[in-house]
């Protein structure tokens, strides 16, 4: 039976074998061409089911199907109707397609491809279109994901989870194709990706196209991240786009909509000044999964032990006089204090401590109970709190989560960090945007303490608030905004406003749009002037983009009054979506090829294509179902299969039964092999982590040790020693974090100062001596340290900063430690 699994020991093929990815953005947008190929080498009809993961506030605006020789285009449909459309189709003989996005969390789509006959070949076009979201550089970042871990479903919600079939990247048995056209009003200055790209081509002197391409070779196994960057990258734009020709004069689709860009830059005195004051509340996903290595090439720190190593950063850098408190979740939630206590040596030791015995060890991925806990706790007067939550982003019910954030957004602000390849984009970029805080990624090679760090500069540092954006337009044209209302921008953060445009004007007419905003307490404003001639080479990218952001903001609000059973929402979300051919949650598209179809002989085989994943660590879920014409002596359990397809109405209706199949391995970890029986059991985590758990705790000690985290770096020794009110103490670990001996350290000290003075200003010297590759790590704690130096009034500051330089052989001047 198991060699009948989808992936065999001798790579027997699946039938998707290729992927072609075309990305065209323009400026701060992007369309995403998809091409899935498909060849059914099987002596069967196959239904396969592609389970696609697509960034959050991504719309999906076409999907269509070759077969052959005949194309067939999808229609947006209710999700109930495309549904039993496909169904019966199925059961009819007739090739069908369905593409609908997750009840639960809006960046999972599952793609089935029908009955494939044998010997076959389909081709699935897939196009959405996406806000490219700004990185700390000012870069913009397009992903496209490869790996989507299990989504873990907590306990007691509503419907299955949607399972990824998950194998090591290295047997993934199709291929990757990616090219990207980009063009901006403002010239391109570079593209970079975490893959192989061949050279930049400038398509125009003005450097304002280029296009890209992946260099030849590449495989699917890993996400594709591409940063493209422009100069005047500050500038405000704004975009008009023609409506569609065939809709509706006065809906969305018929008429123009403008997009208007913001992103403003901070002068370098409001960049400098810190807040003294806030409530910082960090929570720590604690599932099985965090015990993943950050870096699949280098597996020298698991997530978890990264996040430790940031949370002693973050400590270190708080200020004196805030209000703190940790929680970590996982199937159960924990936190260090029962309230949110003052920063003070005493309580950061304690915390510090318990951060130390952290690990992946409370099972599943439940943050909804944790934010529900930290949102029931009265606000501190004149404290405002700010959250930060550290995930890999394996949550089923993303949109509940979500609501939580939105709905507290008055009280609070949230910093969101996406861990590993597998982070769901809708649930981090989600949690900042309703939060009014910051999103980061941190995939790859990259370190998570300088993206942290930085959200936590930006937490402590003014943002712009009070933004209202007022349109002028000639008479005759009036504007509706489609996007909710501004809270507030931070540093490096930018915000994308819609507005559809009614009524007529003459051609050379021109609008106007008026941002006022307060930054430090000093009011700003900003004017710009555009054209309303529109843009002819746009396509509808910016029409779908102001379509899925009016949906986003209806699901929600279908969401908020579903307890009152109004179903009014619902229906504009079906209305809008069916019209603007974006997908929703509750519509799916649909694709029926009506030919001379006969009904189909013989079993049906279902396979499931997999997504890459980590070997050593993904749980191999091969998942398949023989669909017979005999009923089998037992079903499968709801959400047995990876990916489920075929609806249980279909099989009914066919008199069939599922079979299912199950292959559970574990790889070698590192070097490492692991030998365990295999179990059948579900983790909590919803895979291989609990067992991995089980599994550590039978190796040999001489392995026990290999497996160990490293020794904490210089740079975090060194760290670890400050006190909370910055300065660090003259003792025996500070020299030995200096390279030096206690007898060295001392004897060089200038007399007349005292020992806290050194010991601070020789960390900072060794931190700008030896670390500034680091110092967006530092900083924060540095500038505290000095701001305590200041304080002291220490006479012999010159004397001492000589004598460090001369004692550590650095040549550090004083003003660039901030005295």
């Amino acid at each position: 039976m198991a060699c009948c699994g989808l992936l065999t020991a001798n790579k027997e093929p699946v039938p998707l074998k290729s992927v072609e990815v075309e990305l065209q953005v323009r400026d701060h947008v992007a369309t995403v061409v998809s091409t899935l190929n498909y060849e059914n080498k099987e002596d069967k009809p196959v239904e396969a089911v592609f389970v696609f993961p697509l960034p959050g506030d991504a719309a999906v605006c076409h999907f269509s199907a070759t077969i052959g020789q005949t194309q067939i285009v999808a229609e947006v449909k209710e999700k109930q109707q495309a549904r039993e459309e496909y169904d019966d189709a199925l059961s009819s003989g007739q090739q069908a397609f369905l593409l609908e996005e997750s009840d639960q969390s809006p960046d999972i789509f599952s793609l089935s491809v029908g009955s494939l006959p044998p010997g076959e070949s389909a081709s699935i076009r897939l196009e959405y279109v996406t806000e490219l979201a700004v990185q700390a550089d000012d870069g913009l970042r397009f992903c496209l994901p490869a790996v989507l871990n299990p989504r873990y479903q907590p306990q007691g919600s509503e419907g299955a989870s949607v399972q990824v079939t998950s194998v090591p990247a290295s047997l993934v048995p199709y291929s990757l194709s990616f090219s990207a056209r980009v063009s901006s009003p403002r010239p391109v200055s570079k593209v970079e990706s975490n893959c192989s790209l061949d050279p930049l081509q400038y398509l125009n002197t003005e450097q304002t196209q280029a296009t890209v391409k992946l260099a030849a070779g590449h495989k699917f196994d890993r996400d594709v991240e591409v940063l493209i960057y422009y100069k005047d990258a500050h500038q405000p734009t704004a975009v008009v786009e023609a409506g569609q020709a065939s809709a509706k004069p006065g809906s969305l689709m018929g008429d123009p909509v403008v997009m208007l860009s913001l992103y403003p830059e901070f002068p370098q005195t409001v960049m400098s000044s810190l807040a003294s004051c806030g409530e910082f509340v960090f929570l720590l996903d604690r599932s099985g999964s965090m015990d993943f290595p950050m870096n699949r090439r280098k597996r020298d720190q698991t997530r978890i032990g990264s996040a430790r190593d940031t949370l002693l950063l973050l400590l270190k850098s708080l200020p004196m006089g805030c209000y703190f408190n940790i929680y970590s979740f996982g199937t159960r939630y924990e936190h260090i204090f029962p309230m949110s206590v003052k920063y003070s040596q005493k309580t950061m030791e304690e915390a510090l401590k318990k951060v130390e015995g952290m690990g992946a060890d409370l099972g599943g991925t439940e943050i909804l109970k944790a934010l529900q806990h930290i949102h029931s706790q009265p606000c501190i007067p004149n404290q405002p709190r700010q959250v930060f939550v550290f995930t890999d982003g394996e949550v089923g019910n993303t949109k509940d989560v979500i609501s939580l954030v939105k709905k507290n957004s008055g009280s609070h602000r949230c910093f969101s960090f996406g861990i590993g390849e597998g982070a769901s984009s809708a649930l981090i970029n989600g949690l900042a945007k309703e939060g009014g805080g910051h999103a980061q990624f941190i995939t790859g090679a990259d370190r998570m303490q300088p993206k942290v760090m930085q959200s936590l500069r930006f937490a402590l540092q003014p943002s712009v608030v009070d933004i209202s954006v007022t349109w002028d337009f000639p008479k005759g044209i009036s504007v509706t905004v489609l996007s909710p209302p501004i809270t507030a921008l931070f540093h490096g953060q930018r915000s994308l406003v819609y507005a559809q445009l009614s009524g007529q004007s003459s051609a050379a007419a021109e609008g106007c749009v008026k941002v006022k905003y307060s930054l430090a307490g000093h009011p700003s404003q900003n004017q710009l002037h555009f054209s309303l001639t529109p843009a002819q080479d746009t396509g509808l990218t910016v029409h779908r983009l102001a379509a899925r952001t009016l949906i986003r903001s209806l699901e929600m609000e279908e969401r908020e009054s579903r307890r009152e059973q109004d179903e009014g929402v619902k229906k504009k979300v079906v209305e809008l979506s069916v019209q603007s051919g974006v997908s929703s949650t509750f519509t799916a598209f649909i694709a029926v090829n009506k030919g001379d179809g006969e009904a189909i002989q013989g079993p049906l085989v279902r396979r499931n294509v997999p997504t890459p994943g980590w070997a050593g660590y993904h749980h191999l879920h091969a998942g398949f179902s023989m669909m017979q014409a005999k009923p089998s002596c037992g079903a499968s359990p709801a959400g047995f299969f990876a990916g489920g397809a075929l609806t249980r109405k279909g099989c009914e209706q066919r008199g069939l039964t599922s079979i299912g199949l199950s292959i559970n391995s574990l790889a070698s970890y590192s070097s490492l092999t692991m030998m365990a029986k295999p179990s059948c059991g579900a983790s909590p985590d919803g895979g291989a982590t609990s067992r991995m758990g089980r599994e550590r705790r039978v190796l040999t000690s001489r392995e026990s040790c290999s497996l160990e985290q490293p020794p904490r770096d210089s740079l975090l020794q060194l760290v670890s020693l400050q006190k909370a009110s910055g300065c660090w103490e003259l003792d025996p670990a500070l020299a030995a974090a200096l390279g030096k001996t206690s007898e060295e350290v001392e004897n060089k000290k200038p007399s007349s100062v005292n020992q806290e003075v050194w010991a601070t200003i020789l960390a900072l010297i060794w931190l700008h001596g030896f670390k500034m590759d680091a110092q967006e790590e530092w900083k924060l704690l540095a500038m505290k340290a000095a701001s305590w130096l200041r304080a002291q009034n220490a006479p012999c500051v010159t004397e001492c900063v000589e004598a460090g330089n001369a004692l550590l052989g650095c040549n550090v001047q004083k003003d660039a430690l901030g005295l």
